[in-house]
């Protein structure tokens, strides 16, 4: 047998005679509230897809984890690989050569990052060859002294693949006329496209053994990419290497080397979860109007009650119940029409492009093709839970005020 509190609580939530209006405050709260937990979802969702395609173009180039030696150099990276790679977690690893340039055509100048690689190992750390305008990584042949360039940086210089570059290296050879700087042609043959200016700009590959003659490295490197199983674990990872490994190391994580831009990501999702939660707390104002109106409907009601033996708390439960059921039924709706535009949103954009007339994301400027979404459960939990405790929590003030109506004064005028 129900409570008569919640019989009472869910028979004023239909409209009966004069309290159609009533109703009306009622269901356009139940929308307002699902409004906003489909737009939170929604959004969050979206700002979830950013981050995670962000990371992954970030971290198609940069690496999991890095392990560098003193002074820019690691000696003995054979040695120290195979420790690694002991790892449960470890992937996969590949050396590296990283040193400052200035590359020169014609009377185009542009610095860059030269990077020197292994193509056999790099396709293990990195995802340059899913992002290969023209030409290939297997082009990179030691001895021949070939190039690949970031699209931007292709661009600025004005080269395409078979054409030449001159690549200056900061390390002079002394001669009797002073410091004189070294310089090698390199032949271009590819273009990559990261999609982040930074390395589309700014990033140049080479074989590592034409890299280690252009900076005089010898047999050396200057460390050790790193790609992780799980990424997210990186941070301890590195904890457990430092404590196994002997030597003089530095060992960085894709958390330190861009641990500001992550962050600022992090806080814009916060920031935009709480700018959201405002539209369901401004339904969640309805539906104190909405009680508040029921209650001065019902005054004669309460009064009856009242003189039936029904006690203040009982009074107060039949709105509380009122106004939960509004949230309740809103936040059900929210989350389910959330959730489903969450899943399909990279079919609801195209559907908008082509009634709007225009592209939404060109991918010329954002360098997607499609609105990323993921959705994210503890999100989705999150949101209906906040959605449940600001309904609840408006129908406290109009629950209080019914159970404080005295009987006598209801009834005086009836």
């Amino acid at each position: 047998m129900l409570p008569y509190e919640l019989l009472i609580g869910l028979r004023y939530t239909r409209a009966k005679r004069r309290n159609h209006f009533i109703s009306f405050i009622s269901m356009t709260s139940m929308g307002g509230i699902a409004l906003g937990v489909m737009a939170l979802i929604v959004v969050l969702s979206v700002m979830n897809g950013f981050q995670e395609e962000l990371r992954g173009r970030i971290l198609g180039v940069a690496s999991h984890m890095e392990i560098s030696g003193s002074g820019g150099k690691l000696a003995d990276w054979p040695e120290l690989a195979s420790q690694v790679q002991k790892h449960p977690e470890v992937r996969g690893m590949a050396p590296f050569v990283m040193g400052q340039a200035l590359l020169v055509q014609g009377s185009e100048t542009k610095g860059a990052v030269v990077r020197g690689l292994l193509p056999s190992e790099e396709v293990k750390v990195a995802e340059f060859a899913n992002h290969m305008r023209s030409g290939s990584l297997d082009n990179l042949k030691p001895g021949e002294f070939n190039i690949v360039l970031g699209s931007d940086l292709s661009r600025s210089l004005g080269v395409f693949p078979g054409d030449k570059v001159a690549v200056i290296a900061p390390q002079g050879i002394v001669t009797p006329a002073g410091m004189m700087p070294r310089i090698k042609q390199f032949n271009v043959v590819g273009i990559f496209q990261m999609g982040m200016f930074e390395y589309d700009a700014g990033l140049a590959l080479v074989h590592l053994q034409d890299a280690q003659k252009l900076y005089r490295l010898g047999d050396s490197v200057s460390g050790l990419r790193v790609k992780l199983e799980d990424m997210d674990r990186a941070p301890w990872v590195l904890r457990e290497l430092a404590k196994v490994l002997q030597g003089d190391f530095y060992l960085s994580d894709w958390t330190m080397s861009h641990t500001s831009f992550f962050q600022a990501v992090q806080i814009e999702k916060r920031m935009m979860f709480i700018i959201l939660t405002l539209i369901v707390a401004v339904a969640a104002f309805n539906i104190v109007s909405t009680l508040v109106m029921a209650v001065t409907d019902k005054q004669a009601d309460i009064a009856i009650l009242r003189t039936l033996g029904a006690s203040p708390g009982s009074i107060m439960a039949i709105f509380i119940v009122q106004g939960s059921l509004i949230g309740v039924i809103g936040t059900l709706f929210g989350l389910f029409s959330g959730v489903l535009l969450a899943l399909n949103v990279e079919t609801v954009v195209p559907l908008i492009e082509r009634a709007v007339g225009m592209d939404l994301f060109p991918a010329d400027v954002y360098y997607i093709s499609e609105l990323p979404s993921k959705l994210n459960w503890p999100d989705v939990w999150v949101v209906g839970g906040v959605a449940l405790i600001l309904a609840f929590l408006a129908t406290l003030y109009p629950s209080w005020r019914a159970a404080r109506i005295q009987p006598a004064e209801a009834l005086r005028y009836e």
